[in-house]
């Protein structure tokens, strides 16, 4: 009888070390915001490679939403660091006139 549980517990430990093996192997889920600051800055640095591979992490929505947050929190920065409204960086980065 303790052989069978011997035997038990020796194959569980076996197949939970083979199974955190194999986890730790697979490729690590990119989060949204991941997935956007690399899109953003492979954009501008003009590698689609990058851009492609960036937009796999994540669905376009999730991407999206990441994108326009990024967007957000970088014209805000900016607008405090410049000591502007939000607006008028925003317009600024976009060549837009001053309205």
């Amino acid at each position: 009888m303790f052989d069978r549980i011997r035997r038990y517990v020796t194959g569980f430990r076996s197949s939970t070390a083979s199974t955190k093996e194999a986890v730790g192997r697979e490729k690590r889920a990119h989060n949204l915001f991941e997935a956007a600051a690399a899109y953003v800055s492979a954009r501008a640095e003009d590698d689609q490679d990058r851009v492609d591979e960036a937009a796999d992490w994540v669905s376009p929505e999730a991407l999206s939403f990441g994108v326009s947050e990024l967007a957000c929190r970088a014209v805000i920065a900016l607008a405090r660091e410049r000591d502007e409204s939000p607006g008028t960086v925003a317009r600024d980065l976009l060549g837009l006139p001053v309205s």
